[in-house]
Order: C-alpha cells, then sequence, then structure tokens
C-alpha cells in the first residue's frame, strides 16, 4: 500500500527547537498553502474558538525512532511505557495533533495558540475542534502524565 500526503502548509513561529514546555507563550501562524487549498477553505473557521491541527515531525531522525517502549524524557523515574501509550515525537509515523485556539483566521493565515511544533513544521490537515468529539465519560490517565503535562502548556 502506498501513502502519499502533501503537505496543507507550514508552521511559523519564532521556536527553533522542538522544546517541550511553555507552548501557550507561543503565538505562531499556520500559513496555508495555496496551491493545496483555496482561500475559502477557511470560511467559517474563526466561528469556532479551536481547531485541530495535524502535522508532521520532519525533523525527527527516522533512525531515533521508538517503535516499542522508552521511559517518557528519558526519565527513569517515571516508567517504561510503549511510544503508542506516549505523544512523544518520535513515534513511528511521526504524525503531531494538537487542539489549539484560534487567535484569527485571514485567508490562508491562521493565528493559534498552543500548538507545539516549531517553525517550519509542515502541517498535514486543520479541523474544527467540536465539543460532540470530546471524550465522553471519565477520563483517567497515570500519574506521571500529569506530571509531565505540568508545565506543557
Amino acid at each position: 500500500m502506498s501513502i502519499h500526503m502533501n503537505p496543507i502548509g507550514v508552521v511559523q513561529c519564532s521556536r527553533q527547537a522542538p522544546i517541550d514546555d511553555q507552548w501557550d507563550k507561543e503565538s505562531t501562524v499556520i500559513e496555508l498553502d495555496a496551491t493545496q487549498v483555496s482561500p475559502a477553505a477557511t470560511l467559517g473557521l474563526a466561528d469556532f474558538s479551536h481547531l485541530e491541527v495535524v502535522y508532521l515531525f520532519d525533523r525527527v531522525d527516522p533512525e531515533g525512532v521508538c517503535r516499542g517502549a522508552r521511559h517518557p524524557r528519558g526519565r527513569t523515574d517515571w516508567p517504561l511505557v510503549g511510544i503508542l501509550a506516549q505523544r512523544a515525537k518520535d513515534r513511528p509515523n511521526r504524525i503531531g495533533i494538537t487542539t489549539c485556539r484560534i487567535k484569527s483566521v485571514s485567508g490562508l493565515r491562521i493565528e493559534v495558540l498552543g500548538l507545539d511544533a516549531i517553525d517550519g513544521t509542515p502541517v498535514l490537515d486543520i479541523k474544527p475542534y467540536l465539543r460532540e468529539f470530546a471524550p465522553r465519560g471519565e477520563i483517567h490517565q497515570p500519574a506521571w502524565v500529569s506530571e509531565l503535562m505540568k508545565d506543557y502548556f
């Protein structure tokens, strides 16, 4: 099976390195590619408070991809966990997804807060965040996750 995707845009921000914390302080612009989508593609997007951005961790070295388990952030005081039980960048297909607050939408330019992607990151897709797609029922997670995410946003 052959799968091919073309990025529909690129991240523009001041962050040049994938530093793990303080992403809410980063204002980011997603500049959409006019050869992939028209300005009409964003009509109505500004009516939403949040959107989901699907992007490619394009600078992860393929040799560093984890296909098994590891300690989150390399911290041995946290448990050994499978890569699919983490949101790390060095995952098999290097795909990231983040829910962001929309600041503004103007044609092919979308400004957001809280996107944990660095400058130049290819954007694969954008979807409005719908309350009805939020998890149903109680949400639970291991304690190490709350510790890891303490300063993330």
